[in-house]
Order: C-alpha cells, then structure tokens, then sequence
C-alpha cells in the first residue's frame, strides 16, 4: 500500500509537470479584439492590425523587399511546413532536376499524421517530381529525401538551410530538420519568413512549383504515373467539387503549414496588375488564416502600383513651342510629344507607392536625359521623331524611347528666308554670279560714286576758297626794300 502510493504521487507530480506542456502544445484559435472595427473589403486600404487574426503578419512588395504592413513580425514563431520553402530552394539550387533520388528508411519514419507523397523505402524517384511533390502536397517524406540526397544527411542539410538563411538575412531563424514538424529549437519569425519566399520567388523553376494547382507526377520504381493537385485551398477555384469562396484569383502560391504549436500558418504571393507582393501569417486560425493573407495582399495591392514608363510620361507628356508656324495655327505652334521605345517591347517598369508615383511622374523631366534631333522650327509633320528621351533603371541599364510629334504644323508662307535656308538657295544656284540688275550695277558702283562725289565736294570748297581770297583788297602802302 505504502508502494503504491508512493507511485501515485510520482505519477501526479509528473501529470503536474507535464500540464503546463501539454497545454502549451494545444492549438487554439486565434480570434479579433471584441472591440475591433469590421474589416470592410471595399476599403482594404483601412486594415489596422487587429483585423488580422494571426499573431504575427507582414507583407513585402517583392522586386524591392519594401515593407508595407506588419504585425509582431519579429516575434518568435514555429514555422511548420512552410519550413519546405527553404528545402525546395535549396533542392533547386544544389540538386539536379534530372537525378534519381532513392528514398531512405529515414526519410519515410515518420509520425502516422504527418502528410506524405506515399513514398517506400527503396523507391527511386525523379528530382523534378520530388520538389514538385514536396512543395504542393507539403510532403514530409519528400522534403527528407531531398534533405539526404542533397547534404547526405538531415542533420548536414540542416546545416546547409541555416547557413543559406544566414546569407539571406533570415536574423531570427534557426532549422534543425527540412520539413517543419514541431521541435522547439526549430524557429523562425514573420520577417524572415518574407525574406526567404521573396528569394525563392525570385528562382523562376521555385515559382513555377509554387503556382501549380495540377501537377502530373511520372510512374516511380514503386508508383504508377499520377495528378497531383496542392493542398493551398486559396489557389483552388473549387474544392470538394464546390465553389470555394476561399479562392483568391490573384494568388501565385506559396505554401501552407500547420502544426498544434505553430497554428495555421501560410506563407503566400499574388500578381495585380504588374504588382507582385509576398504575405506571411503565422499562427492564424483553421479559415482565418486565408481571410488574413487575403486581406495582408488587398491592402498592399491598395498601397502599390506597377506602371510602364510610358504610362508615366503619358500623364505628364513634355511639350515644345515651335517657331515659324503658319499664322492659321490655332495653338500658335504649341507642339505635344508622345514617346515610344526605341526598340519594340523594351520598355522600363516600375512599381511603387501610389506617392512616389505621382511624385515621378510630376518630377519626369528630371528623371531623363532629352535630346533633340531637330530644330523647333515649322513644318514639322505628324509622327516625325524630333528628339530621343534616355532613362536609367535601377540597375543602371538606359533605356531608349523616340519623342514622336502628334501633329502637323506647317510654316508661315510670308516669314523671311533663314540664314540656312539663304545658304542652301546660294549653294544650289547654278550661276555663282548673281544676275546683273541696276540694283547691283549701283551696289557695285557705289564706291566709286562716293569717291567722285568727295572729289566734287572737296573742288568746290576749294574754289570758294580761293574766290573768297581774291576779292580781299590789296594794301598798297606796304613796300619792300
């Protein structure tokens, strides 16, 4: 009796111990502030934080990596299988789409509910269809034979992911296995998780994979061929056969997760409109967790603008004033110039805030370089090219557009020849002499006309002179010895 009871009170110590534990593993899901404003999907651009049902959120716009929302996006979160972004990456960037890979005892001991492509020990299945199986049916199995094909060895391609998280910035991470099921070692944050999917959507095999909804799977050692279909209902337009009004038309992937630990977690990507964008939600609930990444890309996509550089320049075109138009044109030589690449479909993009597009486009003439070909002076046609505009990308590349004119204007009929215009005449006269006219004989003339005139002058002062002279009396008292 003593005995037993001394077992009882270690069993409930223990039971005591582990509570708190099991507690803490217990998933529950998340849920709004009681006083939180309804989220109106007509204005996405009023989203406030305790909208947002995940304890932690953020969304990027992805060329740049520039932050648009966030919410404890640097608080420590369990990734889950979002965790196989990274092993896909790395599956893509040091594997070979074309190899074989054979599946392990290890790779397929795994927990009865973890989710699986089915793979055997033994099966001998190709590359491609590993990393496709592994990322849209969030494979465990798949994402440890990548792992032992890759580095040898799950602990080695740990290794390898933690030191390709530090390369991309990834701060607050840390991986100890290549699928997500739960240690508590393994960590991430919301932020990193941004910086990871940004690089891998940036990998054009990863954002093929990512935005696949059908996939066909070739037959194995093991398998014959099949269809695969992902598991991201946010990219499926039905489900079970119905319609599914969790689909989000704009969705470009990424990848889902769950554990009781981590919670509903997604890790997502959209395209609108020329604007590409990167969501992270972690720990979400069963739905919530696609009405948040939903509203993470609305509000973003309210925020950003993709834009052409001709759809720059059209809302602010650059105008010319010519000289030497006709009297009879009504916008007395007011001129319009249209731009178009100089080499077809060529073109400079750009994607920024809804501010610093109008502040581009009010600030275009200091952000190229202008040359003209021409002189403004009328006639000037329609669709004659009259200058070029350069534009430096980001990455220092010029890009050439044409400054076409977007209407005729002819010239004054009564206006003076141009200096130009007198020498062109000149030079395309077959006579270098100009014709003998009186005009010219009296141009030509004309000095010697002058002399002899000075001449005249010049006698007749004389003569006076000398008759002034002569008239004086002479003094006839005056003698000389």
């Amino acid at each position: 009796m003593h005995l037993f009871r001394r077992i009882l009170v270690i069993f409930m110590a223990l039971l005591m111990l582990c509570a708190p534990l099991m507690a803490r593993a217990e998933f529950v899901e998340p849920t709004l502030p009681p006083d939180t404003e309804a989220y109106d999907p007509e204005h996405p651009e009023l989203l406030s934080e305790d909208q947002i049902y995940a304890r932690a959120a953020i969304v990027i716009e992805e060329s740049t990596g520039n932050v648009i929302f966030e919410k404890n996006a640097d608080t420590i979160m369990y990734p889950a299988s979002t965790t196989k972004i990274m092993t896909v990456l790395l599956g893509i960037l040091a594997g070979n789409m074309s190899d074989t890979v054979t599946v392990s005892a290890h790779a397929v001991d795994l927990p009865d509910d973890a989710t699986t492509i089915s793979l055997d020990e033994g099966e001998q299945i190709n590359m491609q269809d590993l990393l496709y199986g592994t990322l849209m049916r969030s494979a465990n199995d798949g994402a440890m034979a990548i792992a032992e094909h890759i580095s040898g060895s799950e602990a080695a391609f740990a290794e390898l992911m933690n030191q390709t998280a530090a390369a991309y910035g990834m701060t607050n991470t840390h991986f100890v296995n290549p699928h997500g099921l739960h240690d508590p070692n393994h960590f991430t944050t919301a932020r990193d998780m941004a910086i990871l999917a940004r690089e891998a959507m940036l990998n054009d095999t990863f954002r093929d994979i990512a935005g696949r909804v059908t996939y066909n799977m070739a037959a194995t050692s093991f398998t014959r061929e099949r269809t695969i279909t992902t598991r991201h209902r946010i990219m499926r337009p039905t489900y079970n056969d119905d319609t599914n009004k969790y689909y989000y038309s704009y969705a470009t992937g990424i990848k889902s997760g769950y554990t009781d630990q981590a919670g509903y977690c997604y890790v997502g990507s959209a395209t609108k409109n020329g604007v590409n964008l990167i969501s992270v939600v972690m720990y979400s609930g069963y739905y919530h967790y696609m009405d948040d990444t939903e509203r993470l890309l609305e509000y973003g996509f309210s925020q950003y603008e993709h834009v052409t550089l001709s759809e720059l320049y059209e809302k602010n075109p650059i105008t010319v004033y010519t000289s030497g138009y006709s009297l009879d044109d009504t916008l007395l030589g007011e001129l319009e110039l249209a731009c178009s690449p100089k080499i077809t479909g060529k073109t400079a993009e750009i994607t920024a805030t809804r501010a610093e597009i109008e502040y581009l486009t009010s600030s275009l003439r200091d952000l190229v370089l202008v040359q003209y070909e021409r002189d403004l002076v009328a006639p000037i046609s329609a669709g004659e090219v009259i200058g070029t505009m350069t534009y430096l990308t980001a990455s220092g590349e010029p890009i050439e557009y044409n400054l076409i004119a977007t209407r005729t204007i002819n010239e004054r009929t009564d206006r003076p020849p141009t200096l130009e215009e007198i020498e062109a005449y000149t030079l395309a006269d077959p006579n270098p002499f100009p014709p003998l006219t009186v005009e010219l004989v009296l141009l030509l003339l004309s000095p010697f006309l002058a002399v002899a005139a000075i001449i005249l002058v010049i006698r007749f002062l004389f003569s006076r002179y000398k008759k002034f002279y002569a008239r004086l009396p002479k003094n006839r008292n005056r003698y000389v010895k």
